[in-house]
């Protein structure tokens, strides 16, 4: 039986080259419970994916990861940081 995955969204702020998305890929990769990143650079977005049936990172985890990079987790009306 497949797993179901679920996809959650990000905006980062501060990447202008590919050397900042490889660095976010790999910061962010790090966290427990995550199981593959994508980002885009032209967006300013990340994307994480998890397996639904186990327990989702914490956005806490992610914000962590994406200031080890370097850069910033863009924090939307409603989220909690």
């Amino acid at each position: 039986m497949a797993q179901t995955e679920t996809v959650t969204d990000y905006l980062v702020t501060g990447m202008t080259c590919g050397h900042c998305v490889a660095s976010v890929i790999e910061e962010v990769s790090l966290v427990p419970g995550v199981s593959a990143v994508t980002v885009d650079l032209a967006v300013g977005a990340a994307s994480t994916v998890h397996v639904t049936s186990a327990t989702a990172p914490a956005r806490s985890d992610i914000h962590a990861a994406i200031d080890e990079a370097g850069y910033e987790l863009q924090t939307t009306t409603g989220a909690a940081a």
